[in-house]
């Protein structure tokens, strides 16, 4: 057995095994229709290494070699619908099938052109090196968050399309790819190529398989650290997120403020419109902070009807007006299920973070500030240094019914 045979029934080994790592991978989460794509481009992989082996048996080579080339510009396009499903991009179906087909069209025209001539020689591997460039396009062009193994894998890609657009330029330099199709396989090029494409299917697949392994643990943690109804943060995912902030502002020397929020008789919606309508209020209130907080600051639900927001970068007189705005609106909203002249409101308490202070300081700082301003009425905001002059409440009597406020 010759090296580029010995290397070539690696490769089959090493694609079968790629194949069922990509199916372990998409058995454990259903949802990783990447993974199943990827396996697939695989297992096709596996079959295009089976043709090239047969190629020395047919007397007539043009037709298993062309065949050869389309099954592994199959493998690498299918590759791609992998990629196009784990970055959040619509496949390129048509581009992708017209592609094959006037590549594979143009594989068999180039039969009758000397072996050794270049144009024949790139008619074979430039499409490869399409493809690859067509899966780099992919990952550049997702809207989702690029990591250091993301930008990796833009790298290899292109790495891959190069070593695919130089083979030309290596056959000349090893001698060529043989007299004919059936003598490929006993050339020193063929060794290289085939080593080359080990290389880069590793490479490729590891990464791919680290990458969807680490999206896996993410939304793992993610669902640990997710409040159910709410959608936000829990207490735990909070205090590890704040734990963060803290440390990082610290760092830079920015102010970091908390606020923590309380519905105001929350207690009195499940005893008079039922829990389902309380869960609404949650999930509304829920929903306004989300889209109240910025990118960089974290909201979440502590527990019942308590929530905080940690503001990195803001100062107290920042956090009291964002608290005092949320307050207002949010005593505004009208709630699904609720009569349509209710109101709920909250409470909110704000601190800003002092020298030395260590997180479980800040909340109960800002937690007797709520405590404040449930004490002096609700539906108000209160500082850790004091009050604030309450707003939003006509006549000086709470809005909606009588309902509107915690116990």
């Amino acid at each position: 057995m010759s090296g580029a045979n010995f290397i070539l029934a690696i490769n089959l080994f090493v694609a079968g095994l790629l194949a069922a790592a990509f199916m372990t991978v998409a058995a454990y989460d259903t949802r990783r229709v990447a993974a199943r794509w990827l396996a697939l481009g695989y297992a096709v992989g596996m079959a295009y290494f089976v043709v090239e082996f047969s190629i020395p048996a047919f007397n007539y080579a043009t037709p298993p070699v062309v065949v050869a080339f389309a099954v592994f510009l199959v493998a690498t396009l299918i590759f791609n619908v992998g990629l196009a499903n784990k970055y959040g991009i619509t496949p390129p179906w048509r581009f992708m099938a017209a592609f094959l087909l006037v590549t594979s069209i143009i594989v068999y025209l180039v039969q009758d052109l000397p072996r050794h001539s270049f144009p024949r020689m790139m008619a074979y591997q430039f499409p490869y090196a399409a493809a690859q460039l067509i899966g780099l396009w992919i990952v550049w062009s997702s809207r989702q968050r690029r990591e250091k193994l993301d930008i990796i894998l833009m790298v290899v890609l292109a790495a891959s399309a190069l070593q695919f657009a130089s083979k030309p330029l290596i056959a000349h330099a090893l001698g060529g790819w043989g007299a004919d199709p059936q003598a490929y396989l006993q050339t020193n090029y063929a060794m290289v190529s085939q080593s080359l494409g080990t290389v880069f299917a590793m490479a490729l697949a590891l990464l791919l398989l680290v990458i969807l392994v680490r999206d896996v643990l993410a939304e793992a943690t993610s669902k640990s650290e997710t409040d159910t109804l709410s959608g936000l943060l829990n207490r735990g995912g909070f205090e590890r997120h704040a734990e963060t902030a803290l440390r990082d502002g610290a760092r830079q020397g920015l102010p970091v403020s908390l606020v923590i929020a309380d519905l105001d008789h929350f207690k009195l919606v499940n005893d008079n419109f039922g829990h389902a309508c309380g869960d609404r209020v949650i999930e509304t209130f829920s929903g306004f902070l989300r889209d109240a907080a910025g990118q960089s600051h974290l909201a979440a639900r502590l527990g019942g009807e308590e929530f905080a927001v940690m503001l990195p970068g803001t100062n107290l007189a920042a956090a009291r007006l964002f608290a005092e705005g949320a307050r207002s609106a949010f005593g505004a909203l009208p709630i699904k299920g609720l009569p349509l002249s209710y109101r709920c409101t909250a409470s909110f308490g704000v601190a800003e973070l002092r020298s030395g202070e260590t997180l479980s300081e800040l909340m109960r700082r800002a937690d007797e500030a709520l405590y404040g301003a449930k004490k002096g009425g609700r539906d108000q905001v209160r500082v850790a240094s004091g009050p604030i002059a309450i707003v939003g409440k006509p006549n000086g009597k709470p809005l909606g019914n009588g309902f509107n406020g915690r116990d």
